[in-house]
């Protein structure tokens, strides 16, 4: 009995937990359920552990209702577009295209990112990739894919996605890609919210 009522507080308070945590991430993202196109100034950096120096790219970040989300990078050499479930991603102008349907790796990232358009509209509870927290005046968002198998696994691009957004302004502040043996990060600044 006592270890019964030992796990039910602690399911209690995990779901007090995600409940206070969306409920941060619904605020935060209440100004986009006003706005149709949400634009930004986007900051591209590359990390590669076995490489000393970082590459820095500039482009433009566009993301518009219903899911529509573009980050465009160096004049378009370098892409990553969403467009509902399909995905594109543009690398020194060779393109991949994958969707959410064949690559479940981008399932929650869809759903995270429709969500955000629709002003925290949904429900975010039944992804058990996805953990909510609070860093100072941001909410960070990480989705870690999971993968059925161990091929699977090994097939990933990404071991996770990590997204900042500023809890008093509503800005996505961050976008990071992590890979296995470095990371892609997206920063974005000046957004216009129209």
């Amino acid at each position: 009995m006592k270890k019964l009522l030992i796990g039910l507080t602690l399911m209690i308070c995990q779901l007090t937990i995600c409940v206070g945590q969306n409920a941060d991430l619904q605020k935060a993202v209440a100004k986009y359920k006003k706005a149709t196109t949400i634009t930004a100034a986007a900051r591209k950096t590359s990390h590669k552990d076995a490489i000393a120096n970082d590459v820095v790219t500039k482009g433009k970040l566009t993301m518009k209702k219903p899911s529509d989300v573009g980050i465009v990078i160096d004049g378009g050499k370098d892409q990553l577009l969403m467009h509902g479930s399909e995905f594109t991603m543009v690398v020194n102008g060779k393109s991949h295209k994958t969707s959410s349907q064949k690559n479940a790796q981008f399932a929650t990232f869809q759903a995270v990112f429709e969500y955000i358009l629709k002003g925290g509209e949904g429900d975010l509870s039944k992804y058990s990739d996805l953990a909510v927290t609070k860093q100072g005046n941001n909410i960070v968002i990480t989705i870690t894919p999971k993968a059925d198998s161990k091929k699977a696994q090994r097939r990933m691009l990404f071991s996770s996605f990590v997204l900042t957004i500023d809890k008093n302004t509503s800005e996505l502040k961050a976008l990071r890609m992590n890979e296995k043996s470095g990371y892609t990060e997206y920063t974005f600044t000046g957004h216009q919210f129209k």
